[in-house]
């Protein structure tokens, strides 16, 4: 299997995945070198049956570095296990701190500054009467949300989340020898920074102060890094294949903007449509059969929250993107011991940007009708998105 063909398939995985749930059994996928768990009663299955479905290795990379990037990452602080990746009490443990910075209290302290920030940033081009959201919008407001929740200095987010991006770059795009280092020192100021930052913040009561009076510190920089780009990257996602699916059939904004009641509904509609993380990996702890696969120990499976979400057992007309289908719980936040401890988080930053854009922009639609997916599983949403009003 080459490159193309693995590309090809993130941009469109929905076809393999359909194919999946009708097969009996599970599916082998070579281009994601895994087992598929495709049907929504076997995701939640695997999800809730950690002690047979290990986590570790959960995000696999697509490429390892070469020596001469790891030696600059291994000169700075970071590694150890991180909540994603972690099984039993370990998971528990990384877990409490996110759990206490990230709960709903601690979500509504935030909304101010989400409000506000989201005032500003359609300000910055409301009068241009175009934009291209994914980077002049979904991008930037995750990015100071998470950076604000973090208690970043402002004007170290934007590179901050920029080295994030080439950390993630060094693990899933293929690179020459010349630009994975460079991406390395990046990774490397930011981990610094992070040291430095998580060093000051001991005392305090945020998401920082939380991880570092929660975890050792050798673990400290590592899961600020993980939680830095993953409440960063979902949020971005999910608001640019909301804003997507609403505009891509445009009755489904008007029918939004005149009943904005069903702001709620369109929120989980876009999350289940198109998860924006379309799954993670998992290991198989002991021999064992699933949907009437015998799988031997060490399989690796492949946890389609995103397929879960289109099981044409469980919802009606799965393929359609409808924000008045009647509410039914999906699993693109997962299940479980490691369900988002982020959701509501991310939720609440689209129902403001939804809430904000219907008020102020109901003239809102596609500018230019073709989009492109972005080429990977983590991270589902438009490569960009012009809109234009």
């Amino acid at each position: 299997m080459g490159r193309v063909d693995q590309e090809a398939f993130y941009r469109d995985p929905y076809p393999r995945y359909a194919e999946a749930r009708a097969a009996s059994g599970l599916t082998f996928v070579p281009e994601l070198d895994a087992w598929l768990v495709a049907r929504h009663a076997d995701v939640r299955e695997v999800l809730g049956r950690p002690e047979d479905f290990s986590s570790a290795g959960a995000l696999r990379p697509d490429v390892i570095p070469g020596p001469a990037a790891l030696a600059v990452l291994s000169a700075v602080p970071g590694g150890g296990p991180i909540v994603l990746g972690s099984d039993g009490e370990t998971h528990q443990r990384l877990r409490r701190p996110l759990t206490r910075g990230l709960s709903p209290a601690k979500v509504a302290t935030a909304l101010p500054f989400i409000t506000g920030r989201v005032a500003e940033l359609i300000a910055s081009f409301r009068d241009e009467g175009r934009v291209e959201w994914m980077s002049g919008y979904a991008g930037p407001l995750p990015a100071s949300v998470i950076g604000h929740l973090l208690g970043l200095d402002p004007g170290d987010v934007p590179a901050a989340i920029q080295a994030g991006q080439h950390a993630e770059a060094l693990l899933f795009t293929p690179m020459p020898q010349d630009a994975q280092v460079a991406a390395a020192h990046e990774v490397a100021a930011l981990r610094q920074l992070l040291d430095g930052h998580a060093r000051a913040c001991a005392d305090r009561d945020d998401l920082t102060g939380e991880l570092v009076r929660g975890l050792p510190w050798a673990e400290v920089v590592g899961n600020l890094e993980n939680l830095m780009l993953a409440g960063h990257l979902t949020t971005t996602a999910l608001l640019g294949g909301a804003v997507h699916n609403l505009l891509r059939d445009r009755r489904q904004w008007e029918l939004l903007c005149e009943r904005p009641e069903l702001l709620p509904a369109a929120i989980e509609e876009a999350a289940r449509f198109d998860a924006p993380i379309q799954g993670f990996r998992r290991r198989v702890t002991r021999p064992l059969t699933l949907s009437g696969t015998d799988l031997e120990e060490g399989a690796v499976l492949f946890v389609s929250y995103a397929s879960a979400g289109r099981d044409e057992t469980v919802y009606e007309r799965p393929d359609v993107f409808d924000i008045t289908r009647a509410p039914v719980r999906h699993l693109s936040f997962g299940h479980g011991a490691h369900g988002c401890p982020g959701s509501q988080l991310g939720r609440e930053q689209v129902r403001i940007t939804l809430e904000t854009l219907i008020r102020e922009l109901p003239g809102l639609r596609l500018a230019e009708p073709g989009v492109t997916m972005s080429a990977t599983l983590i991270h589902r949403a438009p490569e960009e998105l012009f809109l234009t009003w």
